[in-house]
């Protein structure tokens, strides 16, 4: 005992000696050892079990969501922002219900229209609450938020923010559709902008004779005439001596049949010292036009005076000082008498089914009524 004793002493006491020092680097080969084998067996543990989960990290930065599963911001944001009737992103107004429900300006106005010709109260698709011109408002904050989202070129497929898509696409895109500059001479191509100066350098039209040239002349010289017939003919009208115009005012009505019809009428009215009434129906009448998509107005001109002689008028319908309805000029002619003091029906020049629907959507269709007398 008292050696054993001695020889511990001797180990913590006389560092030096060398036993004490073998005793010393046994004990620390150990003791790496043994730590050796703690750090393999930890890492095999980590390889099997995975990481040892860290509680002091919150979960959302430990776990990476794919990208597939979350989505994207702007695919998110379409969602949010798009129309509640078309389901499609806005391209110019946004108008929003008295609930907060999106509805870009076709569909706003769209909706307006089917009502007036169904004779009902337009409600919002979502919540049925009542819409309006009145009742319902723009959302100027979703349109920018609209026009900073990104879309894609129809031609060189790149996204750009819907603010700038048309002028890249009208100005800046290398793959826009454009024309050769001897399209006026008769260049049929059609191709991308980036090819356009190669082809343009080898483009056979400025070397044509000109017997070649004076007969592609003479079909545009045709279709300029068609143009300039209008405009000379109002010219010609504006020179007789009586002149009449006045803004009219269609109000929509319901007829008496079972089934009612919706026309307009207007107010009547006096020029050229007589009394005039106009007359507007949709789609010629036709039973159910608001299950169509394709929508016309036509009107009709009325003398409600009495005249001791026929009275030979020209007539044209241009748009109110006021509105944005698009509408091509056409001269029609009436020879008016006691007997034949109405004009058949004739279509409302107007471009479209979508001009069409912003006439029925508003309150009153306001238009602009030139009457020329022929002189005899």
């Amino acid at each position: 005992m008292s050696s054993l004793e001695e020889r511990d002493v001797g180990v913590a006491a006389a560092p030096g000696s060398s036993s004490a020092g073998l005793g010393v680097g046994a004990v620390v080969a150990a003791v790496e050892a043994v730590a050796g084998v703690a750090a393999m067996q930890d890492e095999v543990g980590m390889r099997r079990d995975g990481p040892e989960a860290d509680t002091d990290e919150p979960p959302k930065k430990r776990v990476k969501i794919p990208e597939g599963e979350s989505g994207k911001l702007e695919e998110r944001l379409y969602s949010v922002l798009c129309c509640t009737v078309c389901l499609d992103l806005p391209k110019a107004s946004v108008y929003q219900c008295t609930n907060g429900h999106l509805m870009c300006a076709g569909c706003f106005i769209h909706l307006l229209a089917d009502s007036r010709l169904k004779e009902e109260q337009a409600t919002c698709p979502n919540c049925r609450c009542e819409i309006s011109k009145n009742l319902c408002c723009r959302n100027l904050a979703v349109e920018k938020a609209v026009s900073e989202l990104p879309t894609e070129c129809t031609f060189c497929l790149k996204q750009f923010p819907r603010s700038s898509l048309e002028r890249h696409q009208k100005e800046e895109c290398q793959d826009r559709v454009t024309q050769c500059k001897y399209t006026r001479i008769g260049c049929p191509w059609q191709g991308p902008f980036h090819e356009l100066p190669a082809h343009e350098s080898e483009c056979s039209h400025p070397t044509k004779t000109g017997t070649e040239l004076m007969g592609i002349l003479g079909e545009m010289d045709q279709s300029h005439r068609r143009d300039m017939q209008l405009y000379n003919s109002i010219f010609s009208l504006l020179c007789y001596e009586k002149i009449g115009f006045t803004e009219v005012q269609f109000r929509p009505y319901r007829t008496d049949d079972f089934i009612t019809r919706l026309y307009y009428e207007t107010p009547r009215f006096t020029v050229l010292n007589q009394t005039w009434v106009l007359k507007a129906r949709v789609n010629d009448s036709e039973r159910n036009p608001n299950l169509s998509c394709k929508r016309t107005l036509s009107f009709q001109l009325i003398l409600k005076s009495k005249v001791n002689s026929a009275l030979e008028c020209s007539f044209l319908l241009l748009k109110g000082p006021y509105d944005d309805v698009r509408i091509k000029p056409v001269i029609h002619h009436h020879s008016f008498s006691n007997d034949a003091n109405e004009t058949d029906y004739v279509p409302l020049p107007i471009s479209d089914s979508v001009e069409c629907n912003k006439l029925l959507a508003a309150k009153n269709i306001n238009l602009r009524l030139f009457i020329f007398q022929v002189q005899k």
